[in-house]
């Protein structure tokens, strides 16, 4: 089963924390948002494997974009 991580605030992707094929646990930073100057952890809601990565340092996201894609047994 797949799981989409999606941005909680509109900003710019100011890291990308993991890489494809890592394992996450729940909790666990994937990604930070910079929303007006401010950086915003994004975490991943459940275990699993890092299947895609959908953006990249510097790109424009609005709430509810898709970020990243995990894969859950």
């Amino acid at each position: 089963m797949e799981v989409v991580v999606n941005s909680h605030m509109p900003g710019l992707v100011a890291r990308v924390m993991v890489d494809e094929g890592e394992q996450v646990k729940k909790g666990q930073e994937v990604a930070v948002i910079n929303c007006m100057k401010t950086e915003l952890s994004v975490q991943s809601q459940v275990d699993g494997v890092v299947k895609s990565i959908l953006v990249k340092e510097w790109d424009e996201i609005e709430v509810g974009s898709p970020m990243i894609i995990l894969e859950v047994a």
